[in-house]
């Protein structure tokens, strides 16, 4: 028995503040007994209230979708607040994609490096919202909002699913003081929860919460939402439990909640999305997205790999080549050193090849200063180590994959690789 609801959770009424409130009035008496009358009322609590809520999916009225005629500019939905917003236009300007806004009231801005692209920001849940119904082509998300609103909508398209932050999960936490359940099926079993008593979980992510609940087998449950503060829920006796994201566990630690085993939902990040009609028929979608994909996957792959670069003595490349290569995996690169001749300049002002090759490898930052202990011990000096800002492979892996899920041929978009026109076909 699932019954999504939204939950108002409130120890008074909701106040508005005007700028008349900060100036100075001179009442009548009657008329200040009257307005302390009023103010008194307003402090009277207000009973939790339940009420249905509509939900994209199920029963729900599906979102009205702009015909692709509708506008012929390539739209970029970007988070317009918070950290989401920080780290999405910090990954972007990494990439040389900044975003520029011509007015900083604007909600609408540009990317210089991408011509013909408008950049608009939203809330991260409209950023979804508005590729369902066609307004944007393109989007940056967090994973968790894009399931919870998009529903796994066939229309959207997962572009890359690791954009590096918003690292996060959603899980189900209950009260410490649970002693006894420490696990989902240990929660699923509580005899306290049944059909005249199911257990009530309070959320921000109805749709993710109900598809959960129903895998996990567990049909004495009540879904509710609230728009914040669900850790408190509780403890006022408004929810049982509740399913919502974590990140370090702190604030669940801090009001008395604790995760369980097996109630881990789904893992979130940001993400790059788009909608697949776009994709496939908006002219210069595909195109853009192919560029940004590359940006992006240059730079995330290049993060935290630092480039080292020694001197080894040696009779040949070659030979050089397999002393390192016999070193371990750590000495082989990304696909092999790079190995190459010094010529070493001689007294009568010539210069010498063969007595030095320069070796370069790209290692994990984290394995720095063992790859240099590993060179020195084949005779390597004069060891450079410098971070590494792209690597671009062939072809993104994740470009293949997504024209796979479009169903079209690789071959037929090679020219976008080397910058090319299109061949006619």
């Amino acid at each position: 028995m699932f019954t999504p609801a939204r939950m108002m959770m409130s120890s008074a009424a909701p106040t508005t503040t005007t700028h008349n409130q900060n100036k100075t009035h001179n009442f009548h008496p009657k008329r200040l007994t009257a307005f302390k009358g009023i103010r008194r009322q307003r402090r009277c609590r207000v009973p939790l209230v339940a009420m249905s809520i509509p939900q994209q999916g199920g029963n729900a009225q599906p979102l009205k979708r702009q015909p692709i005629e509708a506008r012929e500019a390539i739209r970029m939905g970007i988070p317009s607040k918070g950290r989401m917003a920080e780290d999405t236009q910090g990954l972007l300007k990494s990439c040389q994609l900044s975003v520029r806004k011509l007015n900083p009231r604007q909600y609408a801005a540009e990317i210089p490096n991408v011509p013909g692209m408008e950049v608009w920001f939203q809330r991260a849940t409209d950023v979804v919202r508005k590729l369902l119904t066609g307004d944007v082509d393109i989007g940056i998300v967090g994973y968790d909002m894009l399931r919870e609103i998009g529903n796994e909508d066939e229309d959207l398209v997962i572009v890359h699913d690791a954009l590096g932050f918003g690292g996060c999960h959603l899980a189900v936490a209950v009260p410490q003081a649970w002693e006894n359940v420490n696990s989902l099926s240990q929660l699923k079993s509580d005899p306290r929860f049944s059909k005249e008593r199911p257990l009530r979980v309070v959320t921000a992510y109805v749709n993710v919460a109900t598809q959960f609940f129903k895998d996990q087998g567990m049909e004495n449950v009540v879904i509710s939402t609230a728009d914040g503060a669900l850790e408190a829920a509780p403890a006022m006796g408004a929810a049982d439990c509740i399913l919502d994201l974590v990140s370090s566990g702190t604030t669940l630690r801090e009001n008395n909640l604790k995760e369980i085993e097996g109630g881990r939902v789904l893992d979130s990040q940001g993400c790059l999305v788009a909608s697949r009609e776009a994709l496939l028929k908006r002219p210069g979608v595909l195109e853009i997205v192919h560029e940004m994909l590359e940006r992006l996957e240059a730079h995330l792959r290049a993060d935290g790999v630092f480039m080292v670069t020694a001197n080894v003595r040696g009779s040949s490349a070659e030979s050089v080549a397999e002393k390192i290569c016999g070193g371990g995996s750590l000495l082989r690169g990304l696909q092999g050193p790079t190995v190459s001749p010094i010529y070493t300049p001689q007294s009568d002002g010539a210069v010498k090849e063969g007595q030095f090759y320069a070796v370069s490898i790209g290692v994990p930052k984290t394995r720095i200063y063992e790859t240099v202990k590993s060179l020195r011990r084949m005779g390597g000096s004069g060891v450079l180590v410098f971070p590494m800002t792209y690597v671009f492979d062939e072809e993104p892996p994740r470009w293949t994959s997504l024209l796979t899920q479009l169903g079209l041929k690789s071959e037929d978009f090679n020219h976008l690789a080397r910058g090319e026109a299109p061949v006619a076909r």
